[in-house]
Parts: C-alpha cells; structure tokens; sequence
C-alpha cells in the first residue's frame, strides 16, 4: 500500500489544481521521471501477473519512449509507454494451456477485475496510441491494440485492430485502426476506421453505455480535441470484463482451427505499440473529456492525475461541471 500511495502523490503533485469535471474510473497514467521497474510494482496502475510471455517481467517488455506531449498527458509530467512483443512473448494461461499461435503483451488495470464498476453505467475510456518506427509491427498478421473482454473469456465486446484482419473486405489496407464491435455479433459492425499514420498519437474516446447497450466512438490526432465520429451504436457491451493495452498478434496460415496454438509466427521479432493518455471517467450525464488536463480524485479514494477539462462537444456528449 505503500508504493501505491507514492505512485498516487506523485501524480496528484504532478497536475495543475484545477477543478475536475467527470470522476475517474480509473488512471493508467504514468508519472514523469518513472522506470520501466515500476510496471513490476504495486505502485503501478497495472497489474504485474498478465498479459506477458512466461518468464518476463513488465520492466523487460515496457519501453519508455521520449516523445511530446500527448492530448491527455499534462505537459513534463505524465509520460507515453511502449508494449514490446518479442519470441519471448508466449503467454501461459496455465501448465496444460500455451497459446504458442499467438504472441502477446498486454497490460491491464489492477482494480479491473472483471466484475468493478469500470464495466458499469456509462463510462468514456481514453487513450492516445501510435507508431514505433523502430518496432514496426508486421501488417500481414492482425493485430488486437485494446479490447474489452468479457468476464466468462467468451468474447470481447470492442477490440481496435490493425493488420491483415479476418472479416474485412478484401484488399484492404493493413495499415488502418479499425475499431469493431463484439466480435460475436454476425455481422461483426464496424465502428471507425482510420490510416494509422505514423508519427502521430491517434485519440481515442470511447464511450460505453452499458445501460443502453451501446457505443459512441470520438477520435483525433496529436493536441486536436476528440470529437464524436460515430454513435451511439447499439452494441453488445454486456458481460462486464477486463480491458486489455498492448499488442496481440495473431498467427498466419491456412485451415487454423485453434489459434491459439497453431498458425506460423515468425522469429526474430522486436515490435511495439506505444499508449499515452490512458484514463477512464465516469461518463453519466453525458460527461466527457475532449482535451486538456486537471486534478483531482478518483472514486474509491485513489488520488491520481485526472482526466481533462471538459468542453461542450458535438451530439450525445455534454459538458459536465
């Protein structure tokens, strides 16, 4: 308890005092002047046991990138991440279950245990993401960037893909972040796609009506504000869960019937995705942040960075005061 007092001072020193519009969820911000041995901590947001290759530890898969500022990282003092994927990155659910087609390095929120309120009312989760040059990821394989999966582990309510993906048009660009709905819908609707063009932190927004059953997309790029660009989507977002940061790559292959085991992988691999700006709010009343940054506190007691001011925005998103 501890360290995660630490971690929360710090960021609540690091933020200008100014009043905060929508309460935080939660904040996986991280603090400017940090290593990557704090994702090996209790002082860090996530949590340390999974997703990640047997035998790694966070600190040997997290970079942390020198880059600007991105739309929700208050300027010098909350700071981008990068999730690595290497041939280390076989994750082990258990002794009997080695999902050697995938590889994987995902982060996830430690107070997201599949059954708290982040997966409750409405909430609007944010986050920036954008190219490595250096660790280009490799688009004949599809890609799971962030994703939603529910609490029995059979679907995942949105995921943002990149890469060759199964279920899109023929042809299509690999290079493009396209965001779907659940995965086991038929058809499986797409909410927004966009060029994932590089050097460029790509916001996101996306606010997830778990009342209604719904999901509105908000997106832009580098310090524009998120405006709404779709939505609400009726959508299947029932089932609670955990949110997953960080690459899943899939195998390559014909006649795959289990994924998670079969499929080609190439060797010698060093990819990465990097993530800024990563908070959730709570967004009843129709509360969502569009830029800037504040202070204040989140539920629960847990002090932190807060998400941004808010600003009256396009449809179905209100200012919140």
């Amino acid at each position: 308890m501890g360290l995660r007092s630490t971690y929360t001072s710090v960021l609540a020193l690091a933020s200008a005092a100014v009043a905060q519009n929508c309460p935080l969820a939660f904040d996986g911000r991280i603090p400017a002047g940090s290593t990557p041995a704090l994702f090996d901590t209790e002082a860090s947001p996530f949590g340390t046991g999974f997703v990640k290759g047997a035998n790694l530890t966070f600190s040997e898969i997290v970079k942390l990138p020198t880059l600007p500022t991105s739309l929700f990282d208050a300027a010098g003092n909350t700071i981008p991440f990068e999730v690595t994927l290497s041939d280390q990155s076989i994750f082990a659910p258990s002794a009997t279950n080695i999902q050697t087609g995938f590889r994987r390095a995902e982060l996830q929120i430690d107070t997201n245990n599949g059954t708290d309120d982040s997966t409750l009312g409405v909430k609007t989760l944010h986050f920036s993401i954008r190219k490595d040059p250096a660790r280009l990821l490799n688009t004949s394989h599809e890609y799971q960037l962030v994703f939603l999966e529910d609490a029995s582990f059979s679907t995942n309510q949105f995921v943002l893909k990149t890469g060759t993906i199964a279920g899109q048009p023929a042809g299509q660009d690999p290079d493009l972040l396209v965001l779907v709905g659940n995965v086991n819908a038929n058809p499986v609707v797409n909410l927004f796609n966009t060029s994932f063009t590089p050097d460029v932190f790509h916001n996101f927004g996306i606010t997830l009506d778990f009342n209604a059953n719904t999901t509105t997309v908000l997106y832009s790029t580098d310090s524009n504000p998120l405006a709404v660009i779709n939505g609400p989507v009726p959508n299947d977002i029932s089932g609670q869960g955990q949110y997953h940061f960080g690459a899943l790559k899939k195998p390559t292959g014909e006649g795959i019937q289990d994924v998670t085991k079969e499929g080609f992988q190439p060797s010698g691999i060093d990819e990465g995705v990097i993530y800024a700006g990563l908070f959730m709010e709570d967004s009843t009343g129709g509360c969502v942040s569009l830029s800037g940054s504040a202070a204040g506190t989140a539920p629960n007691s847990t002090v932190g960075a807060s998400p941004p001011a808010t600003t009256t925005a396009p449809a179905a998103v209100n200012e919140c005061n």
